[in-house]
């Protein structure tokens, strides 16, 4: 068994705890469906945002979805200018038999414009 790194992004349209849990529920889930994920295999995630969403942490979608048992972490993008804006990013360490090749990435709204190769 591997250690191997899933990763995904997505945008959400306002800063309030609403938008940011709904957006990471719907990246995480389709994480999980893309890769026939079993939460127990998952080592740890790191989630990020950008310094424009301040109004919930992400890994608390993740722990609403039962990822109880899983190391998660919330840190901040630095703000380079011109980036993306209200941005959730994860990256996910996954205990897998798979390749690193057999890993679905995910991308979806507007940080698809980050990997265009892995838009979901």
């Amino acid at each position: 068994m591997h250690c191997r790194g899933i990763r995904g992004a997505t945008t959400t349209e306002e800063n309030t705890a609403e938008a940011i849990l709904a957006a990471t529920r719907e990246l995480l889930a389709l994480i999980v469906e893309a890769n026939d994920l079993k939460v127990e295999d998952v080592a740890s995630a790191i989630f990020t945002t950008t310094p424009d969403l301040t109004a919930a942490f992400p890994a608390r979608a993740a722990r609403e979805m039962g990822w109880r048992d899983v190391a998660l972490l919330d840190a901040q993008e630095i703000p380079v200018p011109g980036s993306l804006e209200r941005c959730i990013r994860v990256l996910i360490h996954w205990n897998t038999e798979k390749s690193a090749a057999e890993i679905r990435h995910v991308y979806l709204k507007g940080a698809q414009t980050l990997r265009p190769d892995r838009a979901l």
